[in-house]
């Protein structure tokens, strides 16, 4: 998952927090990968793939799908472009990791590695 120089994550993204009462779920224990996606977008339905996958095979990390146009208010709080952007949140819902676009698993897999 590349966020941009330094794979870090943008200066808007830091500290920033989501609550499972924002997203409509409770988080992962141990990390939330939460998809934004929209209804006609191809790459959303492959990163739905992935980080279910992903989320599968890591114990304590949960994938949350939003629906972006159902959620402007929140796209547009946190500066979502496109979709898919994925989010990977630690376990009290800080943003650690931050991406656009079609992930590879094993991208996501390693972007993990910081948030838990």
């Amino acid at each position: 998952m590349t966020t941009g120089p330094g794979g870090r994550v943008r200066v808007q993204d830091e500290g920033k927090r989501l609550a499972a009462a924002e997203l409509g779920a409770e988080l992962g224990e141990r990390a939330t990968l939460v998809q934004f996606s929209s209804a006609f977008c191809a790459p959303c339905r492959a990163t739905r793939r992935v980080l279910s996958e992903v989320a599968g095979m890591v114990p304590g990390v949960r994938h949350l799908e939003v629906d972006a146009e159902a959620r402007l208010d929140l796209v547009r709080r946190l500066g979502i472009l496109k979709t898919p952007t994925v989010l990977v949140l630690d376990a009290d819902g800080r943003i650690v990791r931050r991406a656009a676009g079609q992930p590879r698993k094993a991208d996501v897999i390693a972007a993990l590695g910081q948030a838990v």
